[in-house]
C-alpha cells in the first residue's frame, strides 16, 4: 500500500471545528514533548499539553494555540481534540496580555487559599497565546 501524499488535519473543540485542511506536516505539543507528523506516520494516541501547534501546507505554515486534549494520529489523518484551540489570527492579544498580567500578579502575591497550579496554567496559556499571535505579525 503506497504512503499517502497528505494528511487530513482536524482540530476540534467542544464548541467548534477550528481547522479542517489537507496538510503536509504537523507539529503537536504532546504532554511528553512536541512531536512531528508526516504522511504515513505510525498510528498513535497522545495526550496534549498547553502549547503551540503548527502545520505546513506547501510553503505556508499556520499556527494555533491549543490547551489540553488528545491527538489521534493515523497514516493519512491527524485529529486533535482539545479544550481550547485558537488560530494565530483569532487570538485577542489584549485579552492574553491582561490574563498574563493577572496570573503573574497572583503568583507574585500568593494567598493561603490560592490555586497555584491554576494560576501557573493561566500564565502558560497567556505566554503561548502571545507567542502564537506574534507568528502572524512576523511572517512573510
Amino acid at each position: 500500500m503506497p504512503l499517502p501524499d497528505h494528511l487530513t488535519l482536524e482540530i476540534v473543540t467542544p464548541a467548534s471545528s477550528v481547522v479542517s485542511e489537507q496538510v503536509d506536516e504537523v507539529q503537536i505539543p504532546g504532554a511528553e514533548g512536541s512531536f512531528g507528523v508526516l504522511p504515513g506516520h505510525t498510528p498513535l494516541l497522545a495526550t496534549l499539553q498547553v502549547g503551540e501547534l503548527w502545520y505546513r501546507k506547501g510553503q505556508d505554515t499556520s499556527y494555533a494555540a491549543v490547551s489540553f486534549g488528545f491527538a489521534e494520529v493515523l497514516p493519512d489523518r491527524v485529529t486533535i481534540l482539545v479544550q481550547i484551540a485558537e488560530a494565530a489570527d483569532q487570538i485577542d492579544v489584549t485579552r492574553a496580555q491582561t490574563a498574563g498580567k493577572r496570573a503573574k500578579d497572583r503568583l507574585a502575591r500568593p494567598t493561603q487559599d490560592m490555586d497555584v497550579e491554576r494560576a501557573r496554567l493561566a500564565m502558560l496559556k497567556s505566554v503561548v497565546r502571545l507567542r502564537v499571535a506574534s507568528r502572524t505579525r512576523t511572517r512573510g
